[in-house]
C-alpha cells in the first residue's frame, strides 16, 4: 500500500488533518495496520491513542487508554507554577493523579533544581508515567507511587508545591464529547457533581504541604466558585485564578 492510498483511507475515516497526523507518525506502512487506524478513527478514538503519543509544553509523552491524553488546556497549570518559582527554591513537587506524567515532567524540566513526587491510584497509568518519566531522563528526579487522595498520611515529608489535575466531570455531563469515551473513566468523571476529588485534596492536602506552601489545581468549565468555596471552609487562603487561552478560568491557586 502507498502513503497516497493509506491517507485516502484515513481521510474517508476521519479528515484530512487527522490523516496526515497518522501517517507522519507510522513508521511502517501495511494494509492490515491502515484498516485497523482507519476504523479506529472511525470510531472516534483520538489521534494520540491511534499514535500513542502527544506533545505537552514542548515534551513528547506516550500515551494510552489508560490515561488522558496531555491537552493544551493543563499548560495552563504548569506556566502559572513556573512564574511563581523564584530563582533559588529548587521546589519539592507532589503531582496527586499525575496520569502521564506530564505535568510534574514538564515542571522539573523547566523548573531549576525542581524535583517530585507523582502518585496515582491506577497501576496502569503508573506504567505510562514510568515510561515518560525514563524517556525524559528525569528518573532520578521524580518518583512515583501509587496513592489516592483519601489517605491524609500518605506521606510522612512535606512538598513546596502540590499540582492537580484531578477527575472534576459530573456524570452524565453533556459536554463531554465522543474522544473522552475512550479515556479511563476513574481520571474523568468524579461523584458530587464532580467535586468530590477537590473535597478529599482540600482535607487531606494540608498535611503534605509546608507552611506557605501553595496548591494549583485544574479546574472543569463554572466550577471556580464550588472548589473555590470547598477550599476556603477548609481554612485555605485564596490567591488567584489562571484562564486558559480561550478565556475559561482553568486554574486556582491556594496557600496554607
Amino acid at each position: 500500500m502507498t502513503i497516497n492510498q493509506a491517507f485516502e483511507i484515513l481521510a474517508k475515516s476521519s479528515n484530512p488533518h487527522d490523516a496526515r497526523v497518522v501517517i507522519e507518525n507510522t513508521k511502517k506502512i501495511s494494509t492490515i495496520k491502515i484498516w485497523f487506524m482507519a476504523r479506529a478513527l472511525k470510531q472516534g478514538v483520538p489521534v494520540a491513542k491511534i499514535i500513542h503519543q502527544k506533545w505537552f509544553y514542548g515534551l513528547k509523552f506516550y500515551t494510552n487508554r489508560h490515561t488522558l491524553d496531555p491537552r493544551p488546556d493543563t499548560e495552563t497549570l504548569v506556566a502559572a507554577v513556573i512564574a511563581d518559582c523564584v530563582s533559588g527554591l529548587k521546589p519539592y513537587i507532589l503531582d496527586l493523579g499525575t496520569g502521564t506524567g506530564c505535568i510534574i515532567a514538564a515542571l522539573v524540566k523547566n523548573v531549576h533544581g525542581a524535583h517530585g513526587m507523582a502518585t496515582d491510584i491506577s497501576r496502569s497509568a503508573l506504567r505510562v508515567a514510568k515510561k515518560n518519566i525514563k524517556n525524559l531522563g528525569l528518573s532520578e528526579k521524580v518518583s512515583l507511587v501509587r496513592k489516592n487522595f483519601n489517605q491524609p498520611n500518605a506521606f510522612n515529608h512535606q512538598f513546596d508545591i502540590i499540582v492537580s489535575n484531578p477527575p472534576y466531570i459530573p456524570y452524565g455531563d453533556p459536554r463531554v464529547n465522543t474522544g473522552a469515551k475512550h479515556d479511563p473513566k476513574m481520571a474523568l468523571y468524579a461523584t458530587k457533581n464532580g467535586l468530590a476529588a477537590y473535597e478529599a485534596i482540600a482535607v487531606n492536602a494540608r498535611n503534605w504541604l509546608k507552611d506557605n506552601g501553595k496548591i494549583y489545581l485544574e479546574i472543569g468549565d463554572g466550577q471556580e466558585d464550588d472548589v473555590k468555596n470547598i477550599f476556603i471552609k477548609k481554612y485555605w487562603l485564596f490567591e488567584r485564578t489562571e484562564k486558559d487561552l480561550s478565556g475559561i478560568t482553568r486554574v486556582l491557586v491556594f496557600r496554607k
